[in-house]
């Protein structure tokens, strides 16, 4: 009879769910936002920015009321869109930062870290800008937040870190260079401090100095890709070609160690050859670059570009075109399979990464390309009509440009 009353207690507790039944699978344990934000900040040290900002936003997801834990989220999210090797993609993720670092502030209006962070966020934000008018709103923002976050907090380090990178993106050297020493002598182990010394240096033309200061903050964070990308930059700029290279290696090599598919580290090569005049090796590294982003416009411009100067107009023709007017998935596969042999069409999986390709507005980060295609395209009288639809398009928007005026007339002189 006690059984039999300890049997029915036992099944009554269990409905109401004061005891588990047995033999139920091993409950997986939950995790926290902290094990996340640790996840985060273990893949932003290892170099793999996008685990590092999956990671962020998972602990955000899970502790959205944290101002701090969106402000590092938006600055991996800044940093990260300095290796996104498309200029929408690349503005895209700045306006994500911008979201998340807004959400911060409102959140946590005294949070001296998080107006530090919108600094970044926003001058990062205005060099991407095109428009004037916009620019200049994003600079007035940073402004604003550097002033809130050394009014919370004179000392603020990033604060004043990242207020030098304004002041240096508005050329104003002299107060970057005072504002950049003050956050060095307050904090000489901080990745993003000696960072922005480079870039003040870089800015300035001190090459030199700006290579020092990277390869501190190289020597902090280890595994940053876009710290060796400049260290490389500053050492095509000194005609050091050999360390140019090697910089920009090591960023392939890490990214590669990863398992990170991205084109910039190769880009960098070549536009380094392509200066050298070694215009077969540039062209195989940005053909390197192409396997890893085959629709990104941005690089067959340079590709074409590169086949130009090389001589290769068959080349140069085919792929200026995909980046200047765009191409179908079948001229995109004939262009990558069939005349620069850099895919596999009888591959089902290499045939489906020819997708097509949308073609650049005509801006200043596309004006090359455009002007290189016409330029081509003269080389065939067939082709004349074709260029003349180029140049038009480019003397509507660049006719007061003395050197894109000039490769009209030229153009159009090889076409009378």
């Amino acid at each position: 009879m006690t059984l039999i009353v300890g049997g029915i207690l036992l099944t009554r507790l269990v409905e109401a769910g004061r005891v588990e039944p047995l033999f139920l699978p091993t409950p997986t344990p939950t995790r926290n936002a902290r094990s996340h934000q640790e996840e985060g900040q273990a893949h932003f040290a290892s170099g793999d920015l996008e685990r590092s900002i999956k990671a962020y936003t998972e602990a955000v997801r899970l502790r959205p009321e944290d101002a701090e834990l969106l402000a590092e989220l938006a600055r991996i999210q800044t940093y990260s869109s300095a290796l996104i090797a498309t200029q929408e993609e690349g503005s895209d993720r700045l306006q994500q930062a911008r979201i998340s670092i807004d959400r911060a502030v409102a959140l946590d209006e005294d949070s001296a870290y998080a107006w530090a962070i919108r600094i970044f966020v926003y001058d990062w934000l205005a060099a991407d800008a095109e428009d004037l008018r916009q620019q200049q709103e994003y600079f007035t923002a940073a402004e604003a937040s550097a002033s809130r976050a050394l009014l919370l907090d004179p000392e603020n380090v990033l604060a004043l870190a990242y207020d030098a990178e304004v002041d240096v993106d508005q050329l104003r050297y002299a107060e970057a260079l005072d504002k950049i020493q003050s956050a060095l002598n307050l904090d000489p182990s901080s990745m993003d401090v000696h960072r922005v010394y480079g870039t003040v240096l870089e800015s300035s033309g001190d090459y030199e100095g700006a290579i020092a200061a990277y390869s501190r903050a190289a020597q902090i964070n280890p595994n940053l890709t876009f710290i060796y990308l400049r260290m490389g930059a500053n050492y095509r700029r000194l005609r050091q070609m050999d360390k140019a290279l090697e910089y920009f290696s090591r960023a392939a090599t890490i990214n590669s160690q990863l398992g990170i598919a991205n084109p910039i580290p190769y880009w960098s090569i070549g536009r380094t050859y392509l200066q050298d005049g070694e215009f077969f090796i540039a062209a195989r590294n940005l053909e390197t670059a192409v396997v890893i982003s085959p629709g990104n416009p941005e690089l067959l411009g340079y590709l074409g570009i590169i086949y130009f100067k090389a001589r290769n107009y068959q080349n140069a023709i085919a792929t200026l075109k995909c980046a200047v007017d765009g191409c179908t998935d079948a001229e995109h596969a004939r262009l990558l399979c069939d005349t620069l042999a850099i895919l596999d069409c009888e591959d089902e999986e290499q045939v489906f990464r020819a997708s097509g390709v949308a073609g650049l507005e005509l801006g200043a980060e596309s004006l090359e390309y455009y002007y290189t295609y016409g330029s081509a395209l003269t080389l065939d009288k067939a082709s004349c009509p074709e260029a003349e639809r180029v140049f038009l398009h480019l003397d509507r928007s660049y006719g007061t440009d003395p050197i894109v005026s000039a490769i009209i007339s030229e153009g159009r002189a090889l076409c009378e």
